[in-house]
């Protein structure tokens, strides 16, 4: 059917005394104008045109609010600013095979650019384009219209950077939808308006939804593959994935928290940066979300992030042995009565801060991962003992109960604590993390600096130094 449609349009163009007959070719172009096939198309107030266009048409013909002269206010008012966050959708078009951009939306300054309706026709018997050209047209770009991109300035310099560097792109198509502005206050205020609902209305995915549905980040298609495969992650009710499922089908993504009642031993964001810390160091191409690893580098990244895995959990206070053999897991982290003595590493915060402190020391060369491990083993493993106890906030009376602590200050103050305990390079460090306790929780830690001095770790030059002097 397609086919037939664009003999016949073909067939029509060639009769219209205006147009060349190599008007559809993809860059088909006269000395001064540049057509596109549209479709015209109205909503409420507005009358707009449904095209497709090469990026080699949009790279030439659509500007930036900021180019076009005269337009200063809609420069300011309209048109948020093109970030550097274009570099990442250009490396996205250059070398992504599974690339694809959604569509631009397209102001033409000057009012309704020109518009050349044309219709189709075929055999009765047939009566397949049967309204499918309804408003089916040429729109014409000759040069009285500055056209400038009022949704999808990223997208267009992009596009704009992506095919100087590699011109063969100028061929691959965008939809574009052109809508017309005029030069009045009136026509500047329809076209913010226009802007402002586009935006506030848009709905962006947010950072759990991208990591369920992202191909091309290999950390999320891997925290997808722990979900499906692992030993322990995969169980029902390990990791909270959703925080609601509507009877009708609705669905709603869990956030880093776990709910109070809940099982989960975490969440599926949470998950996702346990893996990212856990693979700093693995093939490069891991860490660029908008370039797919090989298969076999997600095969091996998965073997080795797994072994972590399960190093890690079972050297935090042995939480899988622990969370499979409890009755109720939700008791492991805060039991009745004793919310003091709750495992730590069913929480959020210590997951995320344990593994940050271990990609610390170990990027720095300070240990490895074994002796990381085995460090985190000697750990007193309960929610109100230390370094744990940062993020912990007792509640006065004979019972050890309490809640948690929250805010920067909590997080950092743990992340300095667990690197004292684990990893400390100095006395000094020590020093510096019991007067953040001090300043923080504004009272004494519990555990004697002394007894931390015994951890410190020195490093092989210190270690080589230390024995030439004492030779």
């Amino acid at each position: 059917m397609l086919a037939k449609a664009r003999s016949c349009v073909r067939s029509l163009l060639s009769q219209h005394s205006t147009l060349a007959p190599k008007l559809l070719k993809k860059e088909s172009v006269m000395p001064t104008k540049t057509f596109v096939p549209a479709f015209k198309a109205r909503v409420g107030e507005w009358e707009y045109y449904l095209c497709l266009m090469s990026y080699a048409q949009v790279a030439r013909e659509v500007q930036f609010a900021y180019e076009l002269g005269g337009n200063k206010d809609l420069g300011t008012m309209i048109q948020r600013g093109v970030g550097a966050r274009t570099a990442e959708i250009t490396e996205y078009l250059l070398t992504n095979p599974h690339r694809f951009l959604g569509s631009l939306v397209v102001a033409a300054w000057g009012g309704h650019p020109e518009y050349i309706p044309l219709t189709m026709e075929e055999s009765a018997e047939q009566g397949m384009l049967a309204g499918v050209d309804r408003e089916f047209g040429v729109l014409t770009f000759d040069g009285t219209h500055q056209f400038f991109a009022l949704d999808g300035q990223h997208r267009l310099r992009a596009i704009k950077d992506a095919i100087k560097r590699k011109p063969d792109l100028g061929s691959e198509d965008i939809g574009v939808v052109v809508v017309p502005h005029f030069d009045s206050e009136e026509g500047r205020r329809k076209t913010r308006r226009l802007f402002t609902n586009i935006n506030k209305n848009a709905v962006t995915t947010n950072k759990q939804e991208n990591i369920a549905l992202d191909e091309d980040d290999g950390f999320a298609i891997l925290t997808r593959r722990f979900l499906d495969d692992h030993e322990f992650i995969s169980k029902q009710g390990v990791v909270q994935v959703f925080s609601k499922q509507g009877t009708e089908g609705e669905l709603k993504l869990a956030t880093r928290q776990v709910p109070v009642g809940q099982s989960a031993w975490t969440t599926i964001g949470v998950l996702y940066d346990i893996l990212r810390e856990l693979g700093f160091d693995l093939d490069g191409s891991m860490h660029k979300v908008s370039v797919r690893a090989t298969d076999e580098v997600l095969d091996e990244s998965y073997e080795i992030l797994s072994e972590r895995m399960e190093s890690l959990l079972d050297s935090c206070g042995e939480l899988r042995r622990l969370y499979l053999g409890a009755a109720s897991p939700k008791e492991l982290r805060t039991p009745k009565g004793h919310e003091h003595d709750g495992h730590p590493f069913m929480r959020p915060i210590v997951q995320t801060a344990v593994v940050k402190t271990l990609r610390h020391a170990i990027e720095q060369g300070t240990i490895d991962w074994d002796e990381g491990f085995q460090r985190l083993s000697m750990l007193d493993w309960r929610m109100g003992a230390a370094p744990f106890v940062a993020a912990w906030n007792e509640t006065p009376g004979e019972r050890a109960t309490g809640k948690m602590a929250t805010g920067k200050d909590i997080s950092d103050l743990l992340l300095e604590l667990l690197s004292a305990h684990v990893a400390p390079k100095s006395k000094a460090q020590i020093e510096r993390a019991i007067r953040s306790y001090r300043s923080v929780k504004g009272k004494r830690y519990p555990v004697p600096i002394d007894d931390l001095v015994d951890g410190i770790i020195i490093s092989p030059v210190a270690s080589s130094m230390a024995a030439e002097e004492n030779n």
